[in-house]
């Protein structure tokens, strides 16, 4: 019995057999040689849960009931409460009704946790929820469209607990911050993939996290009147990557992204100043100047500092020469950066 089901779990990779015409009461395979040869009995319970696959993705929902009927007549040791609960999930998905299919494999993972279709249905779980977070939408009262990404983000969720730290679990939580980060959401990014290094700080896993976090702070600034924070944390964490993996930062060129993150913060710096200057607080746009010029000196808004305190000195000394530097630079790193 275990053999089969088995088997049946691995059906989605079976390949290389086809169902060809009976010359006798036995199936037949063309054979490496090119000669017929007898289907074995486990070769045609593979070709019958290959057949059963198919209907279920195309959705014949009368045609798959029948050939499971088939395949326990023909296999009875298979036959069992665990393959009832596991087939009526499998039903519900052919009918296209993901919501309840999602809670029909629920339960059957709670009531059969050792059966050996508990794999399988993991996987077509992570399927599903996959498709949700894609960008599948669910048709509401015949005229919404509604996007299901609550929807996939929960069952992705709770595969992750379920799996706990066997592959399918990683990829889950994964699958989770990826979509949040796809779709701009990266706080809400940051957070879990903050949770998967926590959870998994070893390997490649706890490599990909850390770049993540760093890139996830990184997008998450919004510009120089906005906190200042997410760029601080970004270069933390670039800088650790860099620390703890050579290779791949000079190979994603860290060193680049850490001088942008710099030529950020300096501007950031720079645009406080300007404001003060603005508002005609001299003392505070001079503090602040002179703070960019120390801590970013080879910054373009560095640069711009200077030249600001210039400006400063020939407006008191009445030989203002104009500002057509600042107007330009201005422009092009707020192009560049931010």
């Amino acid at each position: 019995m275990r053999k089969y089901k088995r088997l049946f779990v691995t059906l989605a990779a079976v390949a290389g057999v086809f169902a060809l015409p009976v010359f006798s009461a036995e199936t037949w395979r063309l054979g490496e040689e090119g000669q017929w040869k007898a289907v074995s009995a486990e070769d045609k319970y593979l070709l019958a849960v290959t057949e059963i696959k198919k209907l279920v993705n195309m959705g014949e929902t009368s045609a798959v009931g029948q050939a499971v009927d088939k395949l326990k007549k023909d296999f009875p040791e298979i036959a069992g409460p665990d393959l009832d609960a596991f087939m009526k999930a499998e039903m519900l998905f052919c009918e296209g009704k993901y919501t309840r299919t999602v809670r029909s494999y629920d339960k059957f993972l709670a009531e059969f946790p050792k059966s050996e279709l508990y794999e399988a249905a993991m996987d077509r779980k992570f399927a599903i929820a996959t498709a949700f977070l894609g960008g599948q939408k669910k048709r509401v009262l015949g005229v919404f469209n509604l996007s299901r990404y609550a929807e996939g983000i929960k069952v992705m969720e709770k595969i992750s607990d379920q799996a706990g730290n066997a592959p399918i679990g990683i990829k889950a939580a994964v699958a989770v911050a990826q979509s949040y980060e796809k779709r701009g959401k990266f706080t809400e990014a940051y957070h879990k993939w903050s949770e998967i290094s926590s959870r998994w700080p070893a390997g490649q896993i706890a490599k990909e996290s850390l770049l993540s976090m760093a890139r996830c702070k990184h997008a998450a600034y919004r510009g120089p009147k906005f906190d200042v924070s997410n760029l601080v944390s970004a270069k933390s964490y670039y800088e650790n990557f860099e620390l703890r993996y050579p290779e791949d930062a000079k190979e994603i060129d860290v060193d680049k992204i850490l001088k942008q993150i710099n030529e950020q913060a300096a501007y950031k710096e720079f645009s406080i100043g300007e404001y003060y200057q603005k508002t005609a607080n001299k003392q505070s746009a001079a503090f602040y100047y002179q703070m960019v010029v120390d801590n970013w000196p080879g910054s373009t808004a560095a640069w711009m500092a200077k030249e600001a305190m210039k400006e400063k000195k020939e407006e008191k000394s009445g030989t203002k020469k104009g500002k057509k530097w600042k107007d330009n630079i201005t422009e092009k790193l707020e192009k560049l950066l931010l």
